[in-house]
């Protein structure tokens, strides 16, 4: 550390070391920031010259960038210590704005880096990850971060692709989850008077012209993370969706400048038929997906948005749904003049297409309603699921959209109902092949890839190069590839969608084999025999009747029972066949398997519950004889206690008699007079008690003498009375002798 304020030379190589020595150990990182690194690294990044210098100062936003990584406390210590400027200070461009070379693309991807790193905010483990997460974005925010930004990302369209894509997820990743965030993206507007427009509008420019898929997908995680979870935002980039008239939309694309961000999307959305203009719309689909996920007003509002005819001789308007499928099928049908690409375009044109339209017709009645107002729309997805030339992908997404007309059907239009479109697949699909459709699509590599997010590396001397010059997918190599999809779809395709299209295939299972389950309403049959024969009377005929019906209602029962058992079976087994009677015989037998391993299961379970209570019982008896043990032990130590105390006074007493038996007589004359002694205070306790008596004795005869005066001289007989209370007092004077 001390090296680092040395000469130039010293400096450089202890700042190799430096790196090397922090990546991996956070008990030298701590180290390392107690003895000032921040101090000392922006010391050396503003003396190198800041994005203008050379490999030193990557070198020292490398070290930066290995402090800060998942280190909570180090960027709590940067906030509170030196702040955020001096990192914001390197994305200021200075000098020649117009030159990047591939030193200053590294360093602005380096300090961009750290910007990304900060907005993580600490380890998944660490609890207060998440509020230092949101006091980093609020305080780069504060310090007007989003200004250069938008300078790298929007503004200087020079700046090499890898910047501007990197400065755009890194504008997605500061509004993420942050409505305050949110709000000032919304408000920021760019250029000069008179010519401004919001920044939203500039990244959707961006997005819908960008020759780069990699701008593309940058751009689309911004208006991804801006919707996530904010539903006034949607609302509000939904209510620009105005359809303009279509004069206007063959308009030069320098005119869109003065369009509204819903204006530019529909353009988007609506262009002509060309190939490269499938792509935008495409691109246009994705952010509109966007703009309508898990929002029933977004989807009710943009099912209203009617855009007219290509040519009004055609005819009249159409709704932007069936616009929407008509592209998706022009995708798969075009061919280009050297067939290479239309067909990689291919590989991503119809499935975010397909994303946008299963996103907007989950849980929305009147979007199903819609597609399936044109009866080709339902042809055409039964012809995709089955089609062998087309992706995994676009196989499985065709099949979740044909699940969706069945769970959110709530039509009761013979024709458009739950019923005809179960029993259209039945008919033209099957369901063992419809349901493999889902299994397949669960277990390719663009599903499986996208449940969990992988980290991002971190930039090193070694992959800074790499990283500075970002290269799209050359779609060349993809023309011969037509099973597999496209590398740009894993993106796009994030794991939210991935596990809502989860939950719409357990969904759909369980409402294919809800509809199986019941007949279709409405069906009338009337067979030749149930006429009246000729002669018979009417009791009769009723009778046959009768019999003809309860015949019928149990076939009937029978059937359905049957085909629900059945469509459970697929539903189950995923659509694994069967078409042998081995296949069924094998299902059956698995039915049986399982129903013993059941039965197994719960006999173990009861053995376990059984088992539960027997160790509760011996726990509590073992609870009860420890604490009995610990009684008696208790009792035990009071008996030892008492016994060496009785062998203490043995001890005395035998040393007494001892004394006695050796002709030893002071101490038998003590004895002698102690006794003497209690005779005589006893003989002066009881004649103080006689006296007591006497003394008692003479006041109640007193008090008699007197009572017999007085008696006398009334007139009574005196000792007739006293007679009489001796008689009566007898008894218990006698027991009180007694007892005396």
């Amino acid at each position: 550390m001390d090296m680092l304020m040395d000469r130039e030379v010293i400096r450089n190589e202890a700042l190799l070391l430096l790196t090397y020595l922090t990546r991996e150990a956070e008990e030298i990182q701590k180290i390392v920031v107690f003895e000032g690194a921040f101090e000392k690294i922006f010391s050396i990044i503003k003396e190198e010259g800041g994005s203008e210098g050379g490999v030193v100062v990557q070198d020292s936003l490398e070290l930066l960038n290995n402090l800060l990584h998942n280190n909570a406390s180090n960027q709590i210590l940067l906030r509170e210590t030196m702040g955020f400027d001096p990192l914001l200070s390197i994305l200021k461009l200075r000098g020649s704005t117009y030159s990047f070379t591939q030193q200053k693309t590294i360093i602005l991807l380096s300090a961009l880096e750290t910007i990304n790193l900060l907005m993580v905010g600490g380890p998944e483990a660490d609890p207060g990850k998440y509020a230092n997460m949101l006091t980093n974005k609020t305080t780069l925010v504060q310090k007007k971060i989003l200004d250069h930004l938008l300078m790298l990302s929007v503004e200087s369209q020079w700046a090499p692709v890898a910047v501007r894509c990197m400065a755009l997820r890194c504008i997605g990743d500061l509004i993420a989850g942050h409505p305050k965030n949110i709000d000032v993206l919304a408000s920021k507007v760019l250029g000069d008077e008179p010519q401004v427009e919001p920044a939203m509008n500039s990244i959707l420019r961006i997005l819908l012209r960008s020759s780069s898929m990699q701008e593309f997908v940058a751009a689309d995680y911004v208006f991804k993370n801006f919707c996530e979870k904010n539903a006034d935002g949607q609302t509000m980039l939904a209510s620009t969706l105005i359809p303009q008239p279509h004069s206007m939309t063959h308009d030069p694309l320098e005119e869109d400048v003065n369009m509204s961000f819903g204006s530019m999307l529909l353009r988007g959305l609506t262009v002509s038929e060309k190939d490269g203009d499938l792509e935008t719309c495409c691109r246009a689909a994705s952010v509109l997906s966007h703009i309508l996920k898990d929002n029933i007003q977004c989807k009710e509002r943009v099912l209203r948005i009617e855009l007219e005819a290509p040519m009004p001789s055609i005819g009249a308007s159409e709704p932007l749904m069936h616009r929407m499928v008509k592209y998706m099928v022009l995708a798969s049908s075009m061919k280009s003049k050297d067939g290479i690409s239309s067909t990689s375009g291919n590989l991503y044109v119809q499935p975010i297409i397909l994303k946008l339209l299963v996103t907007w017709l989950a849980e929305c009645p009147s979007a199903v309603h819609c597609f399936l107002d044109s009866r080709p729309h339902l042809t055409y997805l039964l012809e995709l699921v089955s089609n062998s030339s087309a992706t995994v992908c676009i196989r499985g997404l065709a099949a979740c959209l044909l699940g969706e007309c069945v769970i959110y059907n709530k039509s009761i239009d013979n024709g458009k109902d739950a019923f005809t479109v179960v029993d259209t697949i039945g008919q033209k699909l099957g369901l063992t092949s419809y349901f493999m459709k889902f299994d397949e699509m669960q277990k390719s590599f663009l599903f499986t890839s996208a449940k969990s997010a992988q980290p991002r590396k971190p930039l090193t001397r070694s992959t800074a190069a790499s990283m500075a010059e970002i290269e799209d997918v050359d779609e060349r190599n993809l023309s011969d590839q037509k099973d597999l999809d496209h590398p740009i779809l894993s993106a796009i395709f994030d794991a939210q969608f991935v596990n809502l299209v989860k939950s719409l295939e357990a969904d759909i299972r369980e409402s294919v084999v809800e509809v199986y389950s019941h007949p279709k309403s409405k069906v009338a049959v009337v067979p030749a025999e149930l006429e009246q024969r000729s002669g018979e009377s009417d009791g009769e005929y009723i009778k046959r009747l009768k019999a003809f019906v309860e015949k019928q209602c149990s076939e009937i029962q029978d059937l359905l029972s049957r085909n629900a058992l059945l469509a459970e079976d697929l539903a189950k087994t995923g659509g694994g066949g069967y078409s042998q009677p081995e296949q069924r015989a094998s299902g059956a037998l698995d039915r049986v398997q399982v129903e013993t391993l059941r039965r197994d299961l719960q006999e173990a379970s009861q053995r376990l519950e059984m088992l539960k209570a027997e160790k509760a019982n011996i726990e509590s008896e073992a609870s009860m004889y420890q604490n009995l043990a610990g009684k008696m032990e208790s009792d035990l130590k009071s008996l030892s206690d008492a016994y060496n105390s009785l062998e203490q006074a043995n001890f005395h007493l035998e040393k007494e008699v001892r004394a006695m038996k050796s002709g030893e007589p002071s101490t038998f004359s003590d004895v002698e007079a102690i006794r003497a002694e209690a005779r005589e205070e006893a003989q002066k306790e009881s004649e103080a008690e006689l006296n007591d008596l006497l003394v008692c004795l003479g006041q109640e005869q007193s008090k008699v003498d007197k009572l017999s005066a007085r008696l006398l001289e009334l007139g009574e007989d005196v000792d007739k009375l006293l007679e009489c209370i001796g008689d009566e007092s007898g008894l218990p004077e006698d027991v009180d002798e007694e007892e005396d």
